[in-house]
C-alpha cells in the first residue's frame, strides 16, 4: 500500500481503507495450501463480515465459519449470489458457538451444513431435533495453552469454550458425531501448536479418530506471515493418510487483518502537563480492541528516532480514548494525516458511534482504482436510536 496515496484528498477522513491486493495475496497462498495437502479452507466472518471481501475470497475458499444465525445467513446470502459455486460444493457454511438458541435452532438447521455443539448439554439437547439435516461435530477443548493473556486463550481455567477433551474421551457420543472442532490459539506465526495439539488429539481419542469424517482446526494461524508451510501440509496429509479425515482451517484474522488501514487526521493539539496531546478526527471507538485490551497500535508515521513525541488521542469525550504515545521526524500540525495499520480485523465489526461521531467511510483499493464502498449519514445514527 502507497502510504502517501493514503494520505491524499481522495479518501475522507476517518475512513477505513481495505488493501485488495493485501487481500488476495494471502487468499492465493491458502489455495496453494488447498492443492498441497487438500485441506478445506473457510474464511471465519467474524472478523470481518464486510460482502466486498467475502466476495474477494469465494473463489479462493470452500465456504464461511460462522458464530451466529445473522453470520450464518449473510453467509448463505453470498453463496446464493453464485450458484455454481453452491453446485460445486463450495458452499459450506459451519457454526461453533457457545450460545445456541433453541427458537434458531432451525433456521439454522436450513442454512448451515455443519455445526460444532459447544458443550455435551448443546449435544444431548439438540443433537435429535437437528437429526440429520447437518453434519453434527463437536467442539473440543484440549487442555492447551499456548497464550499468556488469558484473555485470548480458549484453554484458560473455567473456560467456556468446548468440551474438556478428557471428558470427550470418555464419552459415548464419539460414536455418533461425525467430527471435531478445535481452536486454542491466536495470532500464531509458526504450527508448533498444532502438531502438540493433534499430538494430544491423538494420544486422548487413538482409534476413535478414525470414526470421524472431518476435523476442524480452527483459525489463529496467519499463514501469510509464516514462511514454511510443510509442518502444516504433512500433518494434514497425516492426518487424511492415516484417519481418513477431511480436515477443515478457518482463516480470519490470516486475511484481512494486515490489509486494512485507518485513515485520520488532525484536530487540535496543545500541551498537557508538557506533553504534546493531539486530537484525532476519529476515536478508540473505531477501533474498540485498543481500549479493550489496552493495546497500542501501529501508525505508519512513527519513528523510534523521531524527537518530537505526541498523545495521539481520539475525539470523544471519553478520558481514555487514547491510542498512545508516538514519536515523529517532524511535530503533527493541525489538518495532517496519519495512518494506522493492520487493522483489517476485529475493527469494523465492532466500532460504534459513541458520542454520536460517525462511523468511518470504507474504501477498497488496489494498483488501478480506489472506490468508496459505504457511508453513514445521520439517518444510520438515527434510525439505531429511533423507537420502532
Amino acid at each position: 500500500m502507497d502510504f502517501q496515496v493514503l494520505k491524499d484528498s481522495i479518501y475522507s477522513s476517518p475512513a477505513f481503507v481495505f488493501d485488495e491486493i493485501e487481500i488476495t495475496k494471502t487468499l492465493e497462498t491458502l489455495a496453494e495450501l488447498r492443492v498441497q495437502c487438500g485441506c478445506k479452507v473457510l474464511y471465519s466472518i467474524k472478523s470481518l463480515p464486510f460482502s466486498a471481501v467475502m466476495d474477494i475470497a469465494k473463489p479462493f475458499v470452500d465456504g464461511f465459519s460462522v458464530s451466529s444465525l445473522f453470520e450464518a445467513r449473510l453467509a448463505d446470502e453470498m453463496l446464493r449470489q453464485d450458484p455454481t459455486q453452491v453446485l460445486a460444493g463450495q458452499g459450506s457454511i459451519h457454526l461453533t458457538t457457545p450460545g445456541i438458541r433453541h427458537d434458531e435452532l432451525d433456521e439454522l438447521s436450513l442454512l448451515c451444513s455443519h455445526i460444532s455443539f459447544n458443550s455435551l448439554t448443546q449435544y444431548q439437547r439438540y443433537s435429535e431435533a437437528v437429526g440429520a439435516q447437518f453434519s453434527i461435530g463437536l467442539r473440543v477443548n484440549p487442555k492447551l495453552s499456548f497464550l499468556h493473556d488469558e484473555r485470548f486463550d480458549p484453554c484458560r481455567q473455567y473456560s467456556k469454550l468446548g468440551v474438556a477433551i478428557d471428558e470427550l474421551s470418555g464419552s459415548i457420543c464419539l460414536d455418533q458425531i461425525e467430527g471435531l472442532h478445535v481452536h486454542n490459539i491466536f495470532s500464531a506465526t509458526d504450527f508448533s501448536p498444532l502438531i502438540k495439539t493433534i499430538e494430544k488429539l491423538q494420544q486422548y481419542l487413538g482409534p476413535g479418530l478414525a470414526q470421524l469424517e472431518w476435523l476442524n482446526i480452527g483459525g489463529g494461524y496467519l499463514f501469510g506471515q509464516i514462511d514454511d508451510h510443510r509442518p502444516f501440509v504433512e500433518l494434514v496429509n497425516k492426518l487424511t493418510h492415516d484417519f481418513g479425515l477431511e480436515v477443515y482451517i478457518e482463516p480470519g484474522k490470516a486475511i484481512v487483518g494486515q490489509a486494512g488501514y485507518l485513515v485520520a487526521t488532525v484536530l487540535d493539539r496543545f500541551v498537557s502537563d508538557g506533553e504534546t496531546v493531539v486530537i484525532l478526527d476519529t476515536s478508540v471507538n473505531h477501533n474498540p480492541e485498543v481500549f479493550e485490551y489496552q493495546r497500542q497500535p501501529e501508525l505508519h508515521e512513527h519513528d523510534p528516532n523521531g524527537q518530537y513525541t505526541a498523545i495521539l488521542a481520539g475525539c470523544t469525550c471519553l478520558a481514555g480514548d487514547v491510542f498512545g504515545q508516538y514519536c515523529f521526524k517532524e511535530p503533527l500540525e493541525i489538518g495532517d494525516r496519519v495512518v494506522f495499520k493492520n487493522v483489517g480485523a476485529y475493527t469494523l465489526i465492532k466500532a460504534n458511534r459513541f458520542n454520536g461521531y460517525n462511523l468511518p467511510d470504507i474504501y477498497m483499493s488496489n494498483s488501478l482504482l480506489v472506490k468508496k464502498l459505504k457511508h453513514y449519514d445521520y439517518q444510520d445514527y438515527r434510525q439505531q436510536w429511533l423507537v420502532d
